[in-house]
């Protein structure tokens, strides 16, 4: 089964190249439509900030309660009870109330008494904090993955 094939072969000098589609053909306002805009960013860079609450994360009174937490050390490890990962949740109001939802690493733990009391000492010391309350939890429980990569570093776990 031996087919022989033949290909007829013609030679040209060039090929015209097909007509490319333009904005202009399609029609009137097209080219308004799909022309890109020099200063697409101009709106974007014009707009300024939102103003960020004092109470908010990044604001100054919520940052200045945090500074306060990370002034707290763990009597038995040397890392503040922030980055150890003991702090789940810091709310602070416009009025200035500020909520804080602990934990400890143990409920044995030897400061489970006066822990609580020492945050919300240090919390309601903190400048335009009228009260603070203190709320302790073990649900979920503390594992040391909740500790910052610097506390970690501090414990040698990195």
């Amino acid at each position: 089964m031996n087919e022989e094939r033949k290909f007829e072969v013609e030679e040209v000098a060039g090929v015209t190249p097909p007509p490319r589609a333009r904005v202009d053909d399609a029609g009137e306002g097209a080219r308004d439509t799909f022309e890109r805009k020099r200063d697409y960013l101009e709106g974007f860079l014009a707009q300024k900030p939102a103003e960020q609450s004092a109470g908010e994360p990044g604001g100054d009174l919520y940052e200045a309660v945090v500074g306060a937490l990370k002034e707290i050390y763990d009597p038995e490890i040397p890392v503040n009870i922030y980055d150890l990962g003991l702090i789940y949740g810091v709310d602070v109001t416009p009025d200035g109330h500020a909520a804080v939802t602990m934990t400890l690493t143990t409920p044995h733990c030897p400061v489970a008494e006066s822990m609580p009391g020492e945050v919300e000492l240090r919390v309601g010391s903190v400048p335009g904090i009228g009260h603070a309350e203190v709320n302790l939890v073990w649900d979920p429980p503390w594992d040391p993955g909740k500790m910052s990569d610097e506390a970690k570093l501090e414990l040698g776990m990195l």
